[in-house]
């Protein structure tokens, strides 16, 4: 029999969960079983590969430490991954018997939580082991405790070994009837692979260069080019610029599908516009291409865009109320 171990903790040494595992560890070996611990935290960059290590397992232990709330981000990433990537024929032949220990409040709900997620993913949940721990010492000097401890690893083993099978529960049948959540139909060959690309930093930043790549192939054969880009609106703006006497403003234009934003300065009767990078400005605003062309056709105005909602903007509202009176439409 073979038990593989997920732990979702951090690692502190005054982690009471990790001797709860120390101590289960023990009777495990002492009845001939295969325990292999994966520590989440040192396979962070890994994680959505995890879920391939189920393979050769009969069982296995999720366990985590609340301590401040909930069953922690390394838990729950595993958690997603094994829904996204896992084999879910292996996982629903897989016993898993949750453990939360808590420093704080909580354990009872994050006890639940993991045996709950793992009924949703088709898997066999077990009698778990929760508990708060205000000492550690006290609690490690607790010969009941330790007692309580052992038991439960007896009671996984001999659920493993006997194949003990639980009653049905809510948790599957509304899996069954009522879920949509969108899955990979994938083989778990696939699934595997995919789980491996996905914890590659380097393939993963590739594929969005390519995407990016490709984006812009499109768009060129689209007749929408980059030099094209790089041009439009600014015509318009410059042919309706009304000076100001005593005005000076700088204005950036986040438009919705442009790579570059558009910026506009005002001294007087000079205006510069032009796409690019700038540092600052007095005002940022982030608009649609929809929105900016009803502005340029005159159907809009950008105080209007902005007091609806179609624009969002940020800095000196006195200078964004100016864009009316120095561009009339």
């Amino acid at each position: 029999m073979k038990i593989n171990i997920y732990y979702g903790g951090r690692g502190l040494l005054d982690d009471p969960t990790l001797y709860v595992l120390s101590k289960m560890e023990d009777v495990l070996k002492e009845l001939r079983v295969t325990v292999d611990r994966y520590n989440i935290y040192e396979h962070k960059n890994e994680i959505a590969t995890l879920p391939q290590t189920f393979k050769d397992a009969d069982g296995i232990i999720l366990a985590t430490t609340v301590e401040w709330l909930g069953i922690g981000g390394y838990m729950q990433q595993f958690l997603d991954a094994c829904w996204l990537y896992g084999d879910k024929e292996k996982i629903s032949k897989t016993y898993m018997q949750p453990i939360v220990m808590s420093t704080t409040y909580g354990e009872r709900e994050g006890e639940m939580t993991l045996s709950n997620a793992w009924e949703m993913l088709g898997g066999l949940p077990c009698s778990g082991l929760c508990g708060y721990v205000e000492d550690l010492l006290n609690f490690q000097m607790n010969r009941d405790y330790t007692l309580i401890i052992e038991k439960k690893a007896e009671n996984l083993y001999r659920t493993i070994s006997q194949k003990i099978k639980n009653l049905p529960t809510s948790n599957q049948a509304v899996r069954k009837s009522v879920s949509r959540t969108q899955q990979l139909n994938l083989t778990p060959q696939e699934s595997e692979q995919l789980s491996k690309y996905v914890s590659d930093d380097t393939y993963v930043k590739q594929q969005k260069e390519d995407i990016e790549e490709l984006a812009s192939m499109f768009k060129d054969m689209l007749g929408q080019s980059d030099s094209e880009e790089d041009v439009l609106y600014v015509k318009e703006l410059q042919d309706h610029y009304m000076p100001m006497e005593d005005f000076e403003a700088s204005y950036s234009f986040q438009i919705e599908g442009m790579k570059k934003e558009l910026y506009v300065i005002a001294k007087e009767s000079i205006v510069d516009i032009h796409y690019g990078n700038e540092e600052k400005a007095d005002v940022y605003a982030k608009l649609g291409t929809d929105v900016m062309q009803s502005i340029i056709d005159g159907r809009m105005t950008f105080q209007r865009a902005f007091m609806t909602g179609e624009m969002t903007a940020k800095g000196n509202f006195k200078t964004l109320r100016m864009l009316d009176r120095i561009f009339a439409f």
